[in-house]
């Protein structure tokens, strides 16, 4: 099959979504453009910061996709490219894209404040702890196996021959290991990523002190990021994966406690520049590469696998976790309602932010699918991405970023060596930006967590937020020590479209509340609570047999906060309908029927 049919028609069926479903959500939540939000009735220059809608988008953008949406179809196409090919598009249109704008909604409408206040607000204070307890492990796996895989693909290696180059005379450094020449990919990234982040403060304060344009900040952002990628080739930075983890920690402590406009959006403005150039050039180079006939190598449908995968797992529930942010993601509620509800400047933006935003990625989870299945080999897939010898660490965004350097070779002629240095760059601007945003969340969690526990009687010390970055930068470091990537992934997919759909379930008894029939998030809300729930249960076995103790208990502590949260749900929904359908009688013309619900 050429790669212009998935990737095509996938792309029509997501602008379609865009353009009919988007806007017919838009009239079904009651967005009013006139209405004040949150960012310009509180701008305290910290948190609640009106912001232009291309610096807000580009931050959203870049802190909800992370490596979600290349990891995952990466890992899913052991499966074969059909399933994933329907789950990211499907998903997407109807589950993802609706999650994220209708969180964000609910959030701008309650003053910007986080998913677990709307839950509270729609399901009472039991409802809003479960939430606040569920929300801190989804983080906490969020975070630790985001800094997993960057750890590993900071210090990525390949054989330079495969890449094309002379080991003796090389742009890029080769080392030896056991008798091979390999050339380390990721040095170059490294060296990019500390460049960037040095960078960021500068851009802040000349966009938000200064008064920079978004013109200029768009043509700094981008000399920014070539500079930070030639340094790289000339003094690639070369560490221990575990002195990464150390310093990365140390960069998310520092990143979630200052203002935003000094660090976190600066950081994603420079960032997206990248990720635009990477999803234009994957996009680009695929469409030259289809009309010059490439094919999809990998099966439609790899039968075997999907009945049980010994790498995952049988193909229902474990795709529709493993496809986590491509598809529907619960990480993006706390985005949307942790940092993007407070940065918002009117309600006419809420769907090109959130529904748009989702199908954005969603495009970029297709690509990279149709990417990696017409473009790597099923032996060099299957020793990066689900290597069979234990001492192997699993390298997905190696794999990427392997095929991204064959495709570009293909189209454009670029050397294979250079464009794979540019998808690890691509994955690396998602991967970092994603974890100071999650740190920061994580920070306001257990701030509210804290005054649950105090009964608003909260110490000093536990209010402050060096003390809350600290330790959600601890907890991160801590499990992605002790676990690799590959372990950490199949729960912490699991947990993520699970508060996705618990997010669902409170943006739609909240929607009941203000009178609303919110079908379009109950659907979507039933269906990947019960997937997930079975994925969670298939993991049990598997943690217990490998000592995972720590994700077992995760695992397990998962699916009773769930279940007691659904309950929640189930007892506050039946009142709120009771109450409304008592009201429609009581309104209702006598001896005609009840007026119907907007």
């Amino acid at each position: 099959m050429n790669v212009l049919v998935p990737l095509l028609g996938g792309a029509c069926l997501l602008w379609l979504g865009a353009r009919f479903y988007g806007r017919l959500l838009e009239r079904r939540l009651g967005v009013d453009p006139a209405r004040p939000t949150p960012a310009v009735e509180r701008d305290d220059g910290r948190d609640y910061v009106p912001t232009r809608v291309p610096v807000l988008f580009a931050h959203h953008f870049s802190a909800i996709a992370g490596a979600g949406p290349i990891l995952g179809p990466t890992i899913a196409l052991l499966y074969g490219v059909g399933p994933g090919w329907l789950w990211i598009v499907l998903g997407g249109i109807f589950f993802g894209a609706v999650h994220d704008f209708a969180t964000l909604f609910a959030s701008v409408r309650q003053g910007g404040r986080s998913i677990a206040e709307v839950a509270r607000s729609s399901l009472g204070n039991t409802g809003f702890s479960l939430f606040i307890l569920f929300a801190l492990v989804l983080i906490l796996l969020v975070t630790s196996a985001f800094l997993a895989a960057t750890a590993v693909s900071l210090t990525s290696m390949w054989p330079a021959q495969s890449l094309g180059l002379d080991p003796a005379d090389s742009w890029m450094r080769v080392v030896e290991r056991d008798g091979r020449p390999l050339a380390v990919i990721g040095g170059i990234a490294s060296m990019s990523v500390v460049i960037i982040t040095l960078m960021s403060p500068v851009l802040g304060y000349l966009i938000y002190r200064r008064g920079l344009g978004t013109v200029p900040a768009y043509a700094l952002a981008a000399l920014i990021c070539a500079v930070s990628v030639a340094a790289g080739v000339v003094w690639p930075i070369t560490l221990d994966p575990k002195t990464w983890m150390i310093l990365i920690s140390v960069y998310v402590l520092l990143a979630a406690g200052v203002p935003v406009w000094l660090i976190l959006q600066p950081r994603d403005f420079i960032n997206v520049q990248i990720l635009y150039v990477g999803i234009a050039g994957l996009m680009g180079g695929l469409l030259v590469a289809g009309l010059g006939g490439l094919t999809i190598q990998a099966p439609l449908a790899d039968l075997a696998s999907a009945g049980q995968s010994p790498a995952l797992g049988p193909l229902w529930p474990v795709l529709f976790t493993t496809i986590a942010c491509g598809a529907i993601s619960g990480f993006h509620s706390m985005v949307a309602s942790g940092t993007t509800a407070k940065q918002v400047s009117s309600e006419r933006h809420l769907k090109r932010i959130g529904y748009d935003g989702m199908l954005l990625e969603s495009l970029l989870a297709l690509a990279v699918l149709v990417l990696v299945g017409a473009t790597l080999s099923s032996a060099d897939y299957a020793a990066m991405v689900h290597p069979t010898d234990p001492a192997v660490k699993s390298n997905p965004i190696l794999a990427f970023s392997l095929a991204s350097g064959r495709l570009l070779e293909t189209a454009f002629g670029i050397p294979v060596a250079g464009g794979t240095v540019f998808g690890i760059l691509l994955v690396e601007g998602f991967v970092v930006t994603t974890l100071d945003a999650a740190v920061r969340i994580n920070r306001y969690l257990f701030e509210e967590l804290w005054g649950i526990l105090f009964r608003g009687r909260v110490p000093a010390l536990m209010r402050h937020y060096w003390f809350n970055s600290g330790l959600s930068a601890v907890l991160m470091l801590l499990l992605a020590w002790t676990n690799a990537f590959n372990l950490i992934w199949p729960v912490f997919g699991s947990a993520n479209q699970l508060i996705g759909a618990l997010a669902l379930i409170a943006v739609s008894a909240w929607l009941v509340g203000q009178g609303r029939r919110p079908w379009y998030t109950v659907v979507p809300a039933a269906a990947m609570l019960v997937t997930t729930i079975a994925t969670l249960l298939i993991l049990i076995p598997r943690y217990l047999d490998g000592g995972q103790w720590a994700l077992l208990i995760a695992d397990v502590a998962l699916i009773a906060l769930a279940l007691a949260l659904v309950g929640v749900a189930a007892s506050r929904l039946r009142g709120l309908l009771g109450r409304a359908a008592s009201a429609e009688v009581a309104a209702a013309p006598a001896g005609g029927p009840p007026a119907p619900a907007p």
